[in-house]
């Protein structure tokens, strides 16, 4: 007769043959019942480990019958026919020891250090007293399977590694973006923006988690178009269950008190009289670098009428050497009220077509 040593099914409360998703749904419910952040009762710790030894066992198919066969002994590689070498039917030099992190396989099937707050919210400091433990999951419309996937097999890592182990792919996280605002003069050129960010990271025990706090220098070349993006990779949030994120900036013109931006070409709006634009007129224009371009008109200005500048724009993204143009848009003011002689005057001299 085979001794059994522990009981494996007793520790999860179900009957031996039971199928894979009732020791899923068996481990979900005593790893919640017995972990360590919940229940304060004297040997919890204990029980959580001996819960997650016999869900290490259940769950690997090749422990999982040799278990069946030849109970704790069996694994053990002794105590049973034909033991340490491979004949009489057992299971020859195989050995078998939890060796395993229990918190570790509870992060992993859980996706998650706190899954207490992760599902049922913080108040209280975790789950809810009255929650029923049977299948907290089924609450949120997710039975025995679990959520996205989590509960498996978690032989890797653990004693007594076989071939069917199973290994979910890490997903990353979608991209973090900001928006980062530049000036024109800053786009003229060229400058180094130091953004600092707050994300989490793990600790090197791979399940608990800290946050810290990075400096991220973003290079901004001359010229760059708004919507451009710089991009960080693998910077954001990191888990035991995600790849962290990428961190995007992306460029917003801020809005400047003289200019537009036209691509690469820059706008100034040059406010004349009724009288400057019927009789020419010069302007001075500034620059983003703090100089000053004259321009003459001698023709009357025209509703839309533009005068280029050359080469005193922003800098092209691709030939930054080169510069694109300033344009001098003109803004006519009427005046608000003429004298009766202005108004003869003028009649006399404009003509009616």
């Amino acid at each position: 007769m085979v001794k059994m040593g522990k009981d494996y099914y007793d520790i999860l409360g179900i009957q031996k043959g039971a199928s894979e998703d009732d020791i899923k749904k068996a481990y979900r419910k005593q790893a919640l019942r017995f972990h360590p952040d919940k229940n304060k009762s004297p040997g919890a710790e204990d029980k959580f480990k001996e819960i997650a030894e016999a869900y290490d066992v259940l769950s690997d198919p090749k422990k999982k019958d040799i278990y069946d066969r030849y109970g704790e002994e069996g694994l053990k590689g002794g105590g049973i026919p034909g033991g340490g070498g491979g004949g009489g039917g057992g299971p020859g030099t195989f050995s078998y020891s939890f060796q395993g992190d229990p918190h570790a396989m509870f992060t992993d099937f859980f996706g998650g250090r706190n899954p207490f707050e992760q599902f049922f919210g913080a108040r209280n400091g975790g789950m809810d007293e009255d929650m029923d433990t049977d299948d907290p999951f089924a609450r949120f419309g997710m039975g025995a399977g679990g959520m996205g996937g989590f509960p498996r097999s978690f032989s890797s890592g653990m004693g007594g590694m076989g071939p069917h182990t199973s290994v979910v792919k890490k997903q990353q996280d979608p991209p973090v973006v900001h928006e980062l605002q530049v000036t024109l003069e800053e786009v003229l050129s060229g400058c180094t923006k130091k953004m600092k960010i707050s994300r989490k990271r793990l600790n090197p025990d791979g399940r608990t988690i800290r946050r810290e706090e990075k400096i991220l220098e973003v290079q901004i070349k001359k010229g760059w178009k708004e919507g451009t993006k710089i991009t960080f990779p693998k910077e954001g949030d990191e888990t035991p269950r995600n790849i962290p994120a990428d961190v995007v900036f992306v460029l917003k013109d801020k809005t400047h008190p003289v200019f537009k931006r036209e691509g690469s070409d820059i706008i100034y709006t040059a406010k004349i009289s009724l009288r400057d634009a019927l009789c020419g007129c010069t302007v001075n224009a500034p620059t983003l670098d703090n100089r000053a371009v004259t321009v003459s008109s001698t023709e009357i200005v025209q509703p839309g009428m533009k005068r280029r500048v050359s080469g005193e724009g922003l800098p092209y993204p691709k030939r930054p050497d080169r510069r694109g143009d300033l344009l001098v848009e003109y803004e006519v003011k009427f005046p608000e009220r003429l004298s009766q002689s202005a108004r003869d005057t003028i009649a006399q001299v404009l003509p009616r077509s």
